[in-house]
């Protein structure tokens, strides 16, 4: 009897080349697939994600499926995971699920979180999770007016990196939000499906907005007209986060599946090293 069995998973996307199997690379699929196979040995696996995060991307709700013969009660899966993985991969949680569903295709929306560090100085426990802009002050509200635009079904196509497989660039952005916590600036964006790079190559754009090097009717010229070559900036890949995935029924526990990114705030401080609060 084979068995669909539904992870929940959080990784630190750090040295590896993203979550897709590639030869001579090692990648987050490959890892998990490896160590299923050291504890079902039966048949070929293949883990299938619904989201395929890019080299360096992190995932702290990222959800995937396999199958396998059984042989494992499926709330034994965690542990005996976690027991092999390195320390960068975790599995939360294990469910069965039915034959016919797919953690892709079955998925009603992902969501990511992009995270700015907006400091004046390095911080060395944000710097693998944030984007560290320190020469100009970003303006919130700006980015806000820029990222609200989005909202709806578009073609995104310029926000789109070369080598995508998809027949059309049109997605629906479902939410999006953005605030300033202390220095630490987060986006989050939540759509039916992503378009190759989408997230990274918006941020760039977000980002010039926010350092007003682009106004707000150029952002819009340029993704409405689908102007992929005026886009040229990405943002780094260590500052994205997948924090979650939603399908029709809620197959996970919330604790574990909802939001398990940590969230951060951090003082501003005046030349006279006093804290000043700052309005958006």
């Amino acid at each position: 009897m084979i068995n669909r069995i539904a992870l929940v998973i959080q990784y630190d996307g750090t040295g590896y080349s993203g979550w897709q199997n590639q030869k001579n690379f090692i990648t987050i699929q490959g890892t998990i697939e490896e160590k299923i196979a050291e504890l079902d040995p039966i048949r070929p696996v293949k883990v299938i994600a619904a989201g395929r995060t890019d080299a360096g991307v992190h995932a702290s709700g990222q959800v995937v499926h396999f199958d396998c013969s059984g042989r494992i009660s499926t709330n034994k899966w965690p542990s005996a995971l976690n027991g092999r993985l390195p320390s960068s991969i975790k599995v939360l949680e294990a469910v069965n699920v039915p034959s016919d569903w797919h953690a892709c295709y079955s998925a009603n929306y992902r969501r990511y979180r992009y995270s700015i560090f907006n400091g004046s100085y390095p911080n060395l426990f944000l710097q693998k999770i944030s984007w560290h802009k320190y020469r100009v002050r970003l303006d919130v509200n700006l980015m806000r007016e820029a990222l609200n635009d989005l909202l709806g079904l578009h073609d995104f196509a310029a926000f789109q990196k070369a080598g995508s497989n998809r027949t059309n660039s049109f997605t629906t952005v479902q939410e999006v939000s953005i605030r300033r916590n202390g220095d630490i600036i987060t986006s989050e964006i939540q759509a039916s499906g992503f378009l190759y790079g989408m997230v990274r190559l918006l941020m760039g754009q977000l980002v010039a907005v926010g350092e007003k090097r682009l106004t707000l009717e150029e952002f819009k010229f340029r993704w409405r007209k689908g102007l992929r070559s005026e886009v040229k900036e990405a943002a780094p890949p260590h500052g994205l986060c997948l924090i979650r995935v939603g399908y029709h029924e809620q197959i996970f526990s919330k604790e574990k599946s909802f939001d398990t990114f940590p969230g951060f705030s951090l003082p501003i401080f005046d030349s006279s090293e006093k804290s000043e609060n700052i309005k958006d």
